[in-house]
């Protein structure tokens, strides 16, 4: 008997023990679930705050939203794309850039500089715990009078400056990488500002200037590397300002230019290399630019001009070398301007004009070294004989 109430008060002790237990993991939960509703609750209220500080009419107030909206997308990782949407949001938002404008606000250009700022320090590593790289930016038709993007990441997600003007200041791109995702700035205007992209990596994803408009200001993609990913510039419009590739290097991916109008200003590919990939100016038209591929390298890269027209202008490939790849002219049109090859060398790979016209203008091999290991089919141009063994 004695045995038998020892195990019915053992018995009934861990019952009694798992009962408290589960009590308590109970009242756990219920704390839990209250902390959550009071947390989610607090960050309801921030978020309703920035937005209204965002909208207030005074600019130090907005640049309090601006402050707290991005705190509060570092602390709500689970509402993090809406904080970063409201802050694009703002930058997608008309904006007067003229001071004798009727809708022009002092203060204004401060705040959209520092929503830029704030966006740029979050891309800058993308393993922290607050990164937003990978998020989606969306800049569609956007005015742009400055910004600093520098060393930003671009390594995912889609990021879109469609559609915007670019029209005054400095947008600074430089030294950002582009490595995955989408990032266009297809129809896109730059028509007084100054962006650089100077010393960036384009090593995967897609980054597009399709249709875009270069009428004025300067863009600089100088010693950038496109070693893969695809890069399009297709049916692009430059017609003012400056362009420059400028010791960049093709070594992988695709760049196109396909399409494109060259009519007014300068664009600089000087002392690129193209040593692989593919870099594509077909049915592109030089009618009135200088464009310099002066110095330039091909090594490797498989570049088409066909089905290119040159009818005023300069386009430079003096001093090139041809040492690899494929360097295809074929079915295009010299009818004007001047397209000096001279003091360049043909060493290697494959050159071809075949199947093209030549009317007018100065195609110049004046000094060009032609070498037993290049192929060259000149087409309409008096061939020249190997003169180096």
């Amino acid at each position: 008997m004695q045995d038998v109430i020892k195990t019915t008060v053992t018995v009934l002790t861990l019952i009694g023990a798992v009962l408290a237990a589960l009590y308590a993991y109970r009242k756990q939960l219920l704390d839990e679930g209250t902390s959550h509703r009071a947390d989610a609750t607090q960050l309801t209220e921030r978020y309703t705050k920035a937005a209204e500080q965002l909208g207030h009419e005074q600019a130090a107030v907005r640049l309090a939203g601006v402050y707290a909206m991005a705190r509060l997308a570092d602390d709500w990782p689970e509402q993090r794309q809406v904080c970063v949407d409201v802050l694009c949001a703002y930058l997608r938002m008309p904006y007067e850039i003229d001071t004798t404008a009727p809708a022009f606000r002092h203060g204004e250009r401060e705040v959209r500089l520092t929503i830029i700022r704030t966006i740029r320090d979050h891309l800058q590593d993308p393993t922290t715990t607050n990164t937003w790289c990978g998020r989606n930016l969306d800049f569609t038709g956007a005015t742009f009078d400055g910004g600093d993007f520098t060393r930003s990441n671009f390594s995912g997600g889609r990021v879109s400056f469609s559609g915007s003007t670019f029209s005054g200041g400095l947008v600074d791109f430089t030294r950002s990488t582009f490595s995955g995702g989408r990032v266009s700035f297809t129809r896109s205007t730059f028509s007084g500002a100054l962006a650089f992209f100077t010393g960036s990596t384009f090593s995967g994803g897609q980054v597009y200037f399709s249709g875009s408009t270069f009428s004025g200001g300067g863009v600089s993609f100088n010693d950038s590397t496109f070693s893969g990913g695809q890069v399009s510039l297709s049916r692009a419009t430059f017609s003012g300002g400056e362009v420059y590739f400028t010791g960049s290097t093709f070594s992988d991916g695709e760049i196109s230019f396909s399409g494109s109008v060259f009519s007014g200003s300068e664009t600089s590919f000087s002392g690129s290399a193209f040593s692989g990939g593919q870099v594509y100016f077909s049915g592109a038209a030089f009618s009135g630019s200088e464009v310099d591929f002066s110095r330039s390298v091909f090594s490797g890269s498989e570049v088409g001009f066909s089905r290119s027209t040159y009818t005023r202008g300069k386009v430079d490939f003096s001093n090139g070398t041809f040492s690899g790849g494929q360097v295809d002219f074929s079915s295009s049109t010299f009818s004007g301007g001047q397209v000096p090859f001279n003091n360049s060398r043909f060493s290697g790979g494959r050159v071809s004009f075949s199947r093209s016209t030549y009317t007018s203008g100065a195609v110049d091999f004046g000094n060009a070294l032609v070498l037993s290991t290049a192929t060259v089919h000149w087409g309409p141009f008096p061939p020249i004989s190997v003169n180096r063994p």
